[in-house]
């Protein structure tokens, strides 16, 4: 796990993920799509790659990332606010030639581009996640910890419940100037050593007191001891691989092994990415150079959050209360109700930052869109030694996170091993050529700005679990308009934004095979129309604007069916109303146009074929009689089977 960057940042002009070229990206009531971030001066900063030539080897300065800026920033899903809390740094973005290494990760193996951080804050509550399962939520052990306080905590954590269960695991870290309280755990300030403190099990006391020789001490009180050896670098730089490099070839490495670098190597921000594509290389070299144990391995390179650096997701979240939404699913423990220090909030999904699955079970460039988070690490383990053990079922993960997020088994086809060598961009170039600081890079924002643009083309796209539906429809008597809300799948969070007001957003989770039905003032909030977007998983959209004529309001109702087997989707028009209705329906991947007078109390059925598409499907429904009334149905039809990513995505 390396250290804050978003998802956008580093691959938001990759080609084929929900990147700079999203054609369903959230937007707010002025329309404008959520890249225009205000300046808090009448303007906006819109993502900018810095005029740098070599951008990957630069020192950009660390932006704000505590829990009351991000939180403020999110402003309630209204997303709002980063600029004005985060600096305009925060919207700077790299791609593929300042990163090659990176990009050629995700180009050999899968990048999920649905992965978030846990919390809305910093780096240790992240990798409490990571490692525990949550952040003491409940109020006990010292929890809920929101900061990096590091202060001491007593609950449990998954390395405990593997060494009861018998499973090994090791944290590979330096000790930098030793890993003690005195010495700051590991973190110290000569960054190319230690472990920047970002081995958060120290901070738990049942770690901090655990003796030489039992698990917990050999586990995650051991290291590397760079500062003994002489010389600076980059002479003493590949040492940092030495225990992980030997255990690999003597074939002793541990079930579950965390690599935690030394500061220098993080990519925090004030570090460069290349310092830790180098980094990066030197593990996955020790680790090939034993074709047997690479065999067998799982590489998951995952970031613990997003720094300041934006995201164009608006992270999932549950609802505080009921004005905010709804959830089928128990949202205990995720709420935090605010304190002298910390403002109220969700304590998640935070942002969306990179995680690429690297093993031989998922070479090939492929895309997973499932919701994961930083559990979903411990889920995966659970999914691979549990079975027999109910004890390594993590109770701390709450209700709600269990439901949303992944297990990271979709990233992967185990029946189907891919043994072909991948070549990867040589990092010799990227080593830190001493052991000093760096003063901060501050970018200045184009003076002339324009939204970056997406490598062309698609990638092959791993099966997700989801099956959604929202269904609208207005209620003229009542003024107002109705959402049905079901997930046939797995669990789904639905996000639902005005066009037309400052009311939500609302946020809507659906466990498994739940409904939730919701409704929506119109006339009740001095408004003579609607104007209401739904955005789900994997490019799920479900757009709703028409204006309230008393009988003369459009009452055309929109329903789909998904043919899974077929690969096709059936869109069925129903008029409840009084008067008929001309309604154009336009696929707009194909152009096509079906035109349908739908008569009062009628319906009409239109099937189309998904192919071409690899399952996608974007329709815009319009009416004669209103110019306002605009109706559109996008998403993708989930087989269960490999597809390719939205073909829209970059095009447009």
């Amino acid at each position: 796990m390396q250290e804050n960057r978003a998802f956008d940042h580093y691959f938001g002009s990759l080609n084929g993920v929900r990147g700079f070229g999203d054609p369903r990206v959230a937007r707010f009531p002025n329309g404008d799509p959520v890249w225009y971030q205000p300046d808090g001066n009448g303007g906006y900063v819109l993502p900018f790659r810095p005029d740098v030539s070599d951008l990957g080897l630069t020192f950009i300065e660390d932006t704000d990332h505590n829990w009351n800026q991000t939180h403020i920033a999110l402003n309630g899903g209204k997303y709002d606010q980063w600029v004005e809390q985060k600096g305009t740094t925060s919207m700077a973005h790299l791609t593929r030639k300042d990163i090659p290494f990176h990009y050629s990760l995700a180009d050999a193996f899968t990048i999920c581009d649905a992965y978030h951080c846990s919390l809305l804050g910093p780096t240790d509550p992240n990798r409490y996640h990571m490692w525990t399962g949550w952040v003491g939520n409940d109020g006990n052990g010292g929890g809920p910890v929101l900061n990096n306080a590091e202060v001491g905590y007593d609950w449990s954590t998954y390395p405990e419940r593997m060494v009861k269960a018998g499973i090994s695991w090791k944290v590979y870290q330096d000790a930098g100037a030793g890993l003690d309280g005195p010495d700051f755990w590991g973190w110290g300030p000569n960054a190319y050593i230690g472990n920047y403190g970002d081995n958060s099990l120290l901070y738990f006391h049942q770690y901090q007191n655990a003796a030489p020789g039992s698990p917990l001490y050999e586990g995650a009180l051991t290291g590397t001891d760079i500062k003994s050896l002489a010389g600076s670098n980059p002479q003493v730089a590949p040492h940092l691989v030495d225990q992980f490099r030997a255990d690999v070839m003597a074939n002793r490495l541990p079930q579950v092994s965390y690599i935690v670098a030394p500061e220098a190597y993080s990519e925090h921000g004030n570090w460069p990415p290349n310092y830790g594509a180098w980094y990066i290389a030197q593990f996955l070299d020790a680790l090939t150079a034993n074709p047997e144990v690479w065999s067998k391995t799982v590489f998951l390179l995952t970031y613990d959050e997003n720094d300041g650096f934006f995201d164009h997701v608006v992270p999932q979240t549950p609802p505080m209360n009921r004005a905010q939404g709804i959830s089928t699913v128990p949202t205990t423990n995720e709420i935090f109700p605010g304190d002298a220090s910390f403002v109220a909030g969700p304590i998640g999904l935070g942002v969306r930052v990179p995680m690429i699955a690297i093993s031989p079970w998922s070479k090939g460039g492929y895309v997973n869109s499932e919701l994961f988070d930083h559990t979903s690490i411990i889920k995966f383990m659970e999914a691979r030694f549990a079975e027999d053990n109910p004890g390594l079922i993590e109770s701390n993960i709450t209700p709600w996170r269990r439901a949303v997020a992944g297990d990271l088994t979709s990233a992967f086809d185990f029946k189907r091993p891919n043994a072909k060598v991948v070549a990867l961009p040589g990092t010799a170039s990227y080593v830190p050529p001493n052991q000093d600081r760096y003063p901060d890079y501050v970018p200045p924002v184009p003076s002339n700005q324009a939204m970056p643009t997406q490598e062309p083309g698609t990638r092959p796209a791993r099966a997700v679990p989801y099956e959604l539906y929202a269904n609208g429809s207005v209620d003229v008597g009542g003024g107002s308009f109705t959402i049905d809300y079901r997930s046939a799948g797995k669990a789904a969070v639905f996000q639902t934004r005005s066009g037309n007001s400052d009311a939500g957003p609302s946020t809507y989770t659906v466990g498994s095979g739940d409904q939730v039905v919701d409704s929506y003032p119109i006339s009740g909030s001095g408004l003579s129309g609607y104007d209401l977007s739904v955005h789900g998983p994997n490019g799920f959209l479900r757009a709703f604007r028409g204006s309230l004529n008393g009988s003369a309001t459009v009452q055309v109702q929109v329903h789909t069916s998904y043919h899974k087997e077929h690969n096709a989707i059936t869109l069925t028009l129903s008029n409840p109303g009084s008067q008929s209705a001309q309604v154009s329906l336009k696929d707009v991947y194909s152009g096509r146009i079906v035109s349908v007078q739908l008569q009062a109390g009628h319906r009409d059925e239109s099937t189309f074929e998904l192919n071409p598409t690899f399952g996608w499907y974007d329709f815009v429904i319009t009416a004669e009689s209103d110019s306002t009334f605009l109706y559109q149905i996008s998403g993708h039809v989930e087989s269960g089977e490999e597809s390719r990513t939205d073909p829209a995505i970059g095009s447009r």
